[in-house]
């Protein structure tokens, strides 16, 4: 398992580097000018210069790129010029409510996906099987902020059952004591159920706007693959020896199934780091995706950069943590390694 780790490790350095150098050229590539917003719209070119002069951006590319290398190394990823602030401390601080909406989302995904997969799988033609189409045609097929808006309408216009779509926490209630970041975990730690109720009813809705596009992969991945599973041979061996149906799909077709669901996994995480700016968005949630777009917007670079890089480090961290994932179900894969 050391030797996987270490082998995952080797080749992921390579893909970082290229993020690092694909993001530093593709800020520098896109409209705007920095020195110019910042400056104001009745500034002078000389004032312009100057301030350009002073962020660095009269340098030459490769002098720029070697001082934001150097940075790096020593964990600087510079400051924002938007907030003043540090954008590790940013990032840092908007880094745990992105990842909860993330990961909730994905939990959320997961608890109806998987279930109904394997549901149609058991059931071909039957009215669960059909519902499994229909979901996954419908999150292929609706945009995400499509469905967060449609969602808000829903549940918070017209029917009123969810709060208002501003942030983590409504006015009234304050947030938990900091230990992950995470709302749901800290309130549940410091025993403030309100607070819990509180956070639950805030992501609940982006929760679900994320859990609606990443259901159509996950349920059609867990179908094909227990429908290939439960016609294998050793499926109908432990059929023949009189092993129930129970034991028969959980024990021997759901294990072996799970092996391309969780592969999937690494890709719907991706895709939710993406949608997740849109969510973020509409839902007002004080995340790293607004945070990147706010920051494209006023032609920030060090936040971009930040956040790009943010970004590819969680999904190496994902897809390394699904690797270890495989050789823990598969045992064939710790007899390779």
């Amino acid at each position: 398992m050391l030797r996987t780790l270490l082998d995952r490790l080797a080749t992921t350095l390579p893909a970082l580097a290229g993020v690092v150098v694909v993001s530093f050229l593709l800020t520098r590539v896109l409209p705007g000018d920095t020195a110019a917003y910042f400056a104001g719209p009745a500034a002078t070119p000389q004032a312009i210069a100057q301030i350009r002069a002073e962020l660095g951006l009269d340098r030459p590319l490769p002098e720029q790129f070697a001082r934001y290398v150097a940075d790096l190394a020593r964990g600087d990823l510079g400051r924002s010029l938007t907030t003043g602030q540090p954008v590790t401390a940013d990032l840092g601080a908007r880094l745990p409510a992105s990842a909860e909406l993330t990961l909730f989302g994905l939990a959320l995904s997961l608890l109806v996906a998987i279930p109904l997969g394997v549901a149609a799988a058991l059931k071909q033609g039957s009215l669960v099987d059909h519902a499994c189409r229909v979901v996954a045609t419908a999150g292929v097929s609706l945009p995400v902020f499509f469905t967060g808006l449609l969602l808000v309408y829903a549940f918070y216009f017209v029917l009123g059952w969810a709060p208002a779509p501003l942030g983590r926490l409504d006015a009234f209630a304050s947030p938990p004591p900091t230990r992950t970041g995470f709302f749901l975990l800290d309130s549940l730690a410091a025993g403030d159920l309100e607070t819990f109720r509180a956070a639950l009813a805030q992501i609940a809705l982006p929760g679900l706007t994320l859990a609606i596009f990443a259901l159509a992969p996950i349920a059609r991945i867990t179908r094909a693959a227990m429908l290939a599973v439960l016609a294998a041979d050793f499926v109908r061996t432990a059929r023949a020896a009189g092993l129930s149906s129970r034991r028969v799909v959980v024990t021997y077709a759901l294990r072996n199934a799970m092996l391309p669901v969780v592969t999937t996994l690494g890709m719907v995480f991706s895709f939710l780091l993406g949608a997740n700016v849109l969510v973020e968005k509409v839902f007002a949630w004080p995340g790293v995706g607004s945070y990147a777009v706010e920051a494209l917007i006023a032609s920030d670079f060090a936040p971009v950069q930040g956040f790009v890089l943010a970004m590819a480090l969680l999904y190496t961290v994902l897809n390394l943590a699904i690797d270890l994932a495989y050789g823990l179900i598969d045992p064939r894969v710790r007899a390779a390694a």
